[in-house]
């Protein structure tokens, strides 16, 4: 298997978007009847904005999909 080895602002990236899954994946926990937060904070969302500027992956998915899938392959 092929590992890649990001860059700082690719791991920056790449981490920022896991927090970003986790976080909308925890306000789904739970009974379907209980009240749901906002899904996305602000400060979440911008911090992975931000991380994928600075990666300079803004407006290229693919890239930045194939670093996450090295990163952190599917079980």
């Amino acid at each position: 298997m092929h590992t890649a080895v990001l860059t700082d602002r690719e791991r920056t990236a790449v981490q920022a978007y896991l927090r970003l899954l986790h976080t909308v994946r925890a306000a789904f926990d739970g009974p379907p009847d209980a009240p749901r937060p906002p899904v996305v904070p602000p400060a979440v969302l911008a911090e992975a904005e931000q991380a994928l500027a600075d990666a300079g992956l803004v407006g290229n998915e693919e890239e930045f999909f194939r670093l996450l899938q090295s990163w952190f392959p599917r079980p």
